[in-house]
């Protein structure tokens, strides 16, 4: 892939009504060169401010709007902050993860319950088998499933691309009945696995600071995000 990111070929979306901010419009870049489907060349596209749905790459290009900022967590660096270290003291008894090539068997049982209870005003809704697997599975990417027990019930679910240097946190869901502050959780669990296969970075999407539900992203120590085109701590 060439060096210059500029010279991949994007096509533009129409203008569509945010679905994060109420009074703002909202468009995206896809990238269209068949050859940017690959582990590598994501791998430098996510470092560029790129995400992915299903196959398909692409990147905010809101016309009057700069409010996504994509935001990734150093890993080797990271240390887990007061709150988060008792989260995982909480957690250390009872709660376990384990990563897998494929999703358990009950899964959708779970995926639909959180749907309906955190997300029945959004795109997801009505929960679809057919439709979460065509947004969260990827033909040339190593998509893995971050399965989270509370002892051996599955309550959680971390959808996660690995790549050589770095990972993705793609999509979680869990149990919308468990006070503990499980999507925070899953974050802490896949930077452990980073850890364990000594990644550099966990990609955490992007982060609009007017969104209150995406401030946890921000309480990671040693995050980065792209601003102009440029990762600043």
């Amino acid at each position: 892939m060439s060096s210059d990111i500029h010279q991949i070929r994007i096509g533009l979306t129409n203008n569509h009504p945010c679905s994060y901010l109420d009074d703002k419009l909202e468009r995206v870049a896809v990238a269209i060169d068949p050859q940017m489907q690959s582990a590598d060349n994501f791998e430098v596209l996510l470092a560029n401010g790129f995400r992915r749905s299903g196959d398909t790459i692409y990147k905010p290009h809101c016309d009057h709007c700069k409010a996504c900022q994509a935001l990734r967590v150093n890993v080797v660096d990271n240390m887990a902050s007061k709150s988060q270290k008792r989260l995982l003291a909480k957690a250390r008894d009872d709660f376990h993860w384990v990563l897998k090539d494929t999703l358990d068997d009950n899964w959708f049982d779970l995926y639909a319950r959180y749907i309906r209870t955190r997300h029945r005003n959004g795109t997801m809704f009505p929960p679809q088998k057919d439709e979460f697997l065509r947004f969260s599975l990827c033909e040339w990417l190593n998509t893995q499933f971050l399965h989270v027990y509370q002892h051996d019930q599955l309550v959680a679910v971390a959808v996660t691309d690995v790549m050589s240097q770095c990972a993705s946190a793609f999509y979680t869901f869990f149990d919308p009945d468990i006070s503990l502050s499980l999507g925070t959780l899953c974050i802490l669990y896949q930077l452990q696995m980073c850890k364990n296969e000594a990644k550099q970075w966990l990609y955490l999407g992007y982060q609009i600071d007017q969104c209150p539900a995406m401030n946890y992203k921000v309480r990671f120590h040693s995050h980065q995000r792209l601003v102009n085109q440029r990762w600043r701590g």
